[in-house]
């Protein structure tokens, strides 16, 4: 049996080393953060708002993004989700019916998962109007104090002078009409930083499901 020289053992020591702590490394690696963004659109421009936050959101390493019309959410992707964001029109000064059901089932979904609801996890909401003073605030609020009775985190957003805000909003009856690029900038970064903190909540403290 051939003898094993020390300075042989030596030479591998690092490799072996290196080996056993990438292993060990992706054996603990954390899943991605999961991020529902869930909106209703009649027209068309909370689509492209929720769009522009599903970019800003991806460009951060770590999450993972699902888009989905309200209608179209389902229990899973409530459960799974690390954190929801919810996009609505406003219409007669609120969130639409539409999103309003959408948090009636967030709730009906969690409450089967377990007594904790929303805790340990984000939430935020944007709004499309079609003028300055349509009832954007009231929209916002509405789902907010929704998720906050749901034990939600509420993750605002921050505007181009750097003061935070209810989340991202677009007024589209505007003209030109329809969704301008600075409402998409603005909801880019809002997506950015609404999947950034969702993961510095997730590390911050393990959720309680």
């Amino acid at each position: 049996m051939p003898r094993v020289k020390l300075a042989d053992v030596s030479r591998l020591l690092p490799g072996i080393l290196a080996c056993t702590l990438l292993t060990a490394a992706a054996a603990g690696a954390a899943p991605a953060a999961r991020i529902l963004i869930a909106y209703h659109s009649r027209t068309g421009n909370t689509e492209k708002m929720a769009a522009a936050v599903r970019d800003g959101a991806a460009s951060v390493a770590g999450v993972e993004i699902v888009l989905r019309k309200v209608a179209d959410a389902t229990a899973d992707d409530i459960v799974k989700a690390d954190g929801i964001v919810l996009g609505t029109p406003v219409e007669w000064g609120n969130l639409s019916a539409e999103a309003k059901r959408f948090l009636d089932r967030v709730g009906e979904a969690l409450g089967k998962a377990g007594a904790t609801y929303g805790e340990g996890r984000t939430a935020a909401v944007f709004c499309t109007a079609g003028s300055p003073s349509n009832g954007q605030e009231m929209a916002r609020m509405s789902a907010i104090a929704a998720f906050l009775a749901m034990r939600f985190v509420i993750v605002g957003g921050v505007n181009q002078e750097g003061f935070g805000s209810l989340g991202p909003q677009a007024v589209t009856g505007a003209k030109p009409p329809g969704v301008s690029d600075g409402d998409r900038a603005d909801a880019r970064r809002f997506g950015e930083r609404f999947a950034r903190l969702t993961l510095q909540w997730r590390a911050a403290s393990a959720p309680i499901r």
